[in-house]
C-alpha cells in the first residue's frame, strides 16, 4: 500500500502534488494535541469564540482566489461556482459569530427538586468530519465552524483528491487566530481514520459521503458508543405537477441538475413529472440540456466542467448502461468521452422505472432521470419511493397547495419550491432514511455536539 497521496487535475489528468500519509502515530499525536487544545478553547467565552469564527470568515474572503483556484485545479469546478463557494462559507463564519452567543447561552429553567437551575451546553471534545470532495471548502466550513463556536476541537480527513483544500483550510483557520491544534487536517489512510475514530479523546464523529461509507463509519463509531452525524447521498425528487409553469420548471431542473457538474447531495436527480405535462417538458428539457456544454472550467462559454475523477466518471457511465440494459431509453448523451480528462456529456434517460440504477440509487454527475407519473397524487408517491430522503422540490403555481405537501408529505429534510437551492446558514440542512441523520446549519450544528448538562441548585 502506497505511504503517499497525489492529487490529480480531473481537467487536463495531470498530477497536481503528492502528500506523504501520516502513520499511526503521528495521527495519535495530533489527535492528543487537539485534545490539550480543547482543554484551553472550551474556557473560552462565547464572545471570544465568535470574534474568532468572524475573523475566520474575513480570512476566508482575503484568500478567496487563492482556494478557489485550487478547487478549479483538484476537483474540476467552474471558477465562479467556486468562488460562490468561498463566499458562502464566509457567510457561514458570519452567521455562526452572530447567532452562535445566543444559540449556546445557558439556558434559565425552574425545576422542581430544587430552587433553580439552568441548562448549559458544554463542549464535549475532539469532533473528528470525514468529508467529500464535491464542495471542499463548503463540507468542512459547515461542520468545523459550528464545533468552533460550540467549543470543540475539529479534525479533518478530507477526500484524498482534494488534500491541498483541507491543508490550505488548517492555513487560513489559524492565520485568522484560531489557536494551535484547534483545528487540524489529518492525512491519513482509512485504516487510520479508524484508529481515529477508537481514540478516546475523539467525542463525535461526523461524515458527509455515500450511504455506503455511512455505515461503515457508523458502525466503526458505535462500536466505541460515539455520537454520529451523517448526511450521506440522495435522489432527489423535483415534481411538476399538472399546473406547473413550464418554464420555471425546465430552467430550475436543468440548473438543479447540472450545479457543480451535477455531483451535489442535494442535485435535482429524478424528474417526475405528471403526464398533463411530460412530453412538452420532456422535449423542452432535452433541448436545453443538449445545448450545454462540457469542458474546461476555465473557459468563459463552458456550462460545467469534468467530473471529479476518472473512476467516479466511468462508474457513472456504467450505471448508465445498466439503466439502459433494464429499459431505459438515453434521449441525448450517455456516451463516455475518449481521451484525457474525466469528462461526461450531459445526459438525458427517459422510461426510467424501479429496478433500473437511474430510479434506485444516486446518479453522481450530470445524468437527469426522467419519470412519468399519472397526476399530482402519484407524484408525491414516486418521490417518497425512495431509499433516500435529503432533498427535493416541487414546481406548481399553487405555492400554497405546494407548501403544505412539502410540508405533510414530502419524507425529505429540505424542500424548494419553484427553484432550486443548495444551502443557506439559517435553514437547516440534512435528510432521513438512507440519507443520514443530525442537522446542520441553522443553528442546529451548534448543538450536535455539545453535553446539554443540567445544573440544579437544591438550596441557596
Amino acid at each position: 500500500m502506497s505511504n503517499s497521496i497525489t492529487t490529480v487535475n480531473p481537467t487536463t489528468g495531470e498530477s497536481l502534488n503528492t502528500y506523504t500519509l501520516m502513520d499511526s502515530s503521528q495521527a495519535k499525536q495530533v489527535v492528543e494535541a487537539s485534545h490539550q487544545a480543547f482543554l484551553e478553547w472550551r474556557l473560552k467565552s462565547l464572545e471570544q469564540r465568535a470574534k474568532v469564527v468572524k475573523a475566520i470568515g474575513e480570512a476566508l474572503k482575503a484568500h478567496k482566489d487563492e482556494l478557489a483556484d485550487l478547487m478549479v485545479k483538484e476537483m474540476g469546478k467552474p471558477p465562479e461556482q467556486a468562488r460562490q463557494e468561498v463566499d458562502l462559507c464566509a457567510g457561514i463564519c458570519d452567521y455562526t459569530a452572530e447567532n452562535g452567543p445566543t444559540k449556546l447561552a445557558d439556558e434559565e429553567r425552574k425545576p422542581g427538586n430544587g430552587e433553580r437551575g439552568f441548562i448549559t451546553y458544554s463542549p464535549m471534545g475532539v469532533i473528528y468530519g470525514i468529508q467529500p470532495w464535491n464542495f471542499p471548502a463548503y463540507q468542512v466550513v459547515r461542520y468545523s465552524i459550528a464545533n468552533i463556536m460550540a467549543g470543540n476541537s475539529v479534525l479533518l480527513k478530507h477526500a484524498e483528491n482534494v488534500t491541498g483544500s483541507g491543508l490550505l483550510l488548517e492555513k487560513i483557520y489559524r492565520e485568522a487566530g484560531l489557536p494551535e491544534n484547534v483545528f487540524r487536517t489529518l492525512v491519513i489512510s482509512h485504516d487510520t481514520s479508524d484508529e481515529v475514530i477508537a481514540h478516546k479523546a475523539v467525542r463525535g464523529v461526523t461524515l458527509t459521503g455515500s450511504d455506503g461509507a455511512g455505515r461503515k463509519v457508523a458502525a466503526k463509531a458505535a462500536e466505541h458508543l460515539k455520537k454520529t452525524v451523517l448526511e450521506l447521498g440522495s435522489n432527489d425528487a423535483f415534481l411538476v405537477l399538472d399546473d406547473a409553469d413550464l418554464e420555471v420548471a425546465v430552467n430550475t431542473c436543468v440548473q438543479g441538475r447540472i450545479f457543480n457538474g451535477g455531483q451535489t447531495c442535494v442535485a435535482a436527480k429524478r424528474f417526475v413529472v405528471t403526464d398533463a405535462n411530460y412530453e412538452a417538458f420532456k422535449e423542452r428539457f432535452v433541448e436545453k440540456m443538449k445545448s450545454l456544454k462540457v469542458g474546461d472550467p476555465n473557459a468563459s462559454d463552458t456550462d460545467l466542467g469534468p467530473m471529479a475523477r476518472v473512476d467516479l466518471r466511468d462508474a457513472l457511465h456504467e450505471q448508465v448502461e445498466q439503466s439502459v440494459s433494464k429499459g431505459a431509453k438515453i434521449l441525448c448523451g450517455g456516451e463516455k468521452p475518449t481521451g484525457k480528462g474525466a469528462f461526461y456529456p450531459v445526459t438525458v434517460l427517459d422510461n426510467v422505472t424501479p429496478g433500473q440504477p437511474a430510479y434506485d440509487d444516486e446518479l453522481f454527475g450530470p445524468v437527469a432521470a426522467l419519470i412519468r407519473a399519472k397526476d399530482d397524487e402519484d407524484a408525491m408517491r414516486i418521490a417518497n419511493d425512495s431509499r433516500y430522503g435529503l432533498g427535493g422540490g416541487i414546481i406548481s403555481k399553487d405555492t400554497k397547495r405546494a407548501t403544505e405537501l412539502a410540508s405533510k408529505y414530502f419524507d425529505t429534510g429540505m424542500v424548494f419550491i419553484n427553484g432550486f437551492g443548495v444551502a443557506t446558514p439559517e435553514m437547516p440542512f440534512g435528510g432521513v432514511k438512507d440519507s443520514g441523520y443530525g442537522r446542520e446549519h441553522g443553528g442546529f450544528g451548534m448543538h450536535e455536539f455539545v453535553n446539554a448538562k443540567s445544573v440544579i441548585v437544591v438550596q441557596e
